[in-house]
């Protein structure tokens, strides 16, 4: 009787402790490793991983005691994915209120497939939570100030939408698009058919920027690259107008002459042969793998049927009627 007093006294104690200690680790802020301290979750992450994964950086002590906080609060279904960004020490139970607060908390930008680096910068420039300051700097010193290794902008950078705490440093936002992009483009390089008729990721980079301007339809992004390939391979010009287009710049009024396809320069692919020496936009993802995962196909040639979708000839011939018929009517 007096062991099994002392049993149930001593487990009491133990429950004791472990609930004081359990108290003050959620209301205590951890180390976090530098501030502002920007991490992201994953769409489809659970609770382990995300408890693992403030482990790993040291915004978490351990990754049990979160995992047993989220359940107890009931919050192990509720964890929202998203950019988050500390700019402080902060309490486990803190901490777990903002992932649950997910992105209600947070402002947010969208930079969109297709768009040029330009376009990137403007819509950053015009955000009213974001603070501003490479707007001053050129296109270099922004990749200078990012710890990006190239010296051209565009294309480097990943459409998305992106979650941040305001009045969070564009330069931030910028270096999450760009790892992002370099993330991605790897992946998906690692997974490229083996016959791939491109000798590098960039390479690759270049022509998924191509079809990102091409086509909106995913039906179809596959076989415009094969398209593309095909012409690689034989030694054709791509002859595709975006990159005329994208040449032009802001001499370009939405009209594209014939003048225009004939007058020599570097992004012209009707002119030059091979891919331009860069990127014309930011693909998504469905045209990086697209591109890399091309359509079997023996099309050289297609055409914009007027509803979105394109119309695929094997020969000149083919492809003039094609074009009378969806083009010049």
């Amino acid at each position: 009787m007096h062991t099994l007093k002392r049993l149930i006294l001593l487990f009491l104690i133990i429950v004791s402790l472990f609930i004081g200690w359990f108290i003050y680790y959620i209301n205590v802020a951890s180390y976090s490793p530098s501030t502002p301290y920007e991490f992201s979750i994953k769409p489809g992450s659970n609770l382990k991983d995300i408890a693992e994964q403030l482990n790993a950086t040291g915004i978490l002590s351990n990754a049990w005691s979160f995992i047993l906080l989220s359940r107890v609060m009931g919050y192990e279904s509720s964890l929202k994915a998203g950019d988050y960004e500390i700019t402080e020490a902060i309490p486990p139970l803190q901490l777990l209120k903002r992932i649950t607060d997910g992105t209600s908390s947070q402002s947010e930008i969208k930079f969109t497939e297709g768009w040029t680096f330009r376009q990137l910068r403007q819509s950053l420039d015009a955000h009213p939570a974001i603070r501003h300051d490479t707007k001053e700097l050129n296109d270099k010193e922004i990749l200078r100030m990012i710890g990006a290794n190239e010296t051209i902008a565009e294309g480097l950078f990943f459409p998305d939408t992106y979650f941040f705490s305001k009045n969070s440093s564009d330069i931030g936002i910028l270096k999450r698009a760009y790892r992002g992009m370099q993330s991605n483009l790897i992946s998906a390089w690692k997974k490229k058919d083996q016959d791939l008729f491109l000798k590098n990721a960039y390479q690759a980079l270049i022509l998924a920027s191509i079809v990102e301007k091409e086509t909106g339809k995913e039906e179809d992004r596959a076989t415009i690259a094969g398209v593309f390939i095909n012409r690689l391979r034989l030694g054709m010009p791509l002859q595709t107008d975006p990159t005329v287009i994208y040449g032009l710049g802001e001499k370009f009024n939405g009209n594209l002459r014939k003048i225009d396809l004939l007058t020599d320069h570097t992004y012209n692919t009707y002119t030059r042969l091979g891919l331009p020496p860069t990127p014309i936009s930011m693909p998504g993802m469905s045209s990086i793998l697209a591109t890399l995962n091309p359509a079997k196909t023996d099309a050289l040639y297609f055409v914009a049927k007027g509803n979105g979708k394109s119309h695929f000839s094997n020969n000149l011939v083919d492809h003039n009627r094609a074009v009378a018929k969806y083009q010049k009517r």
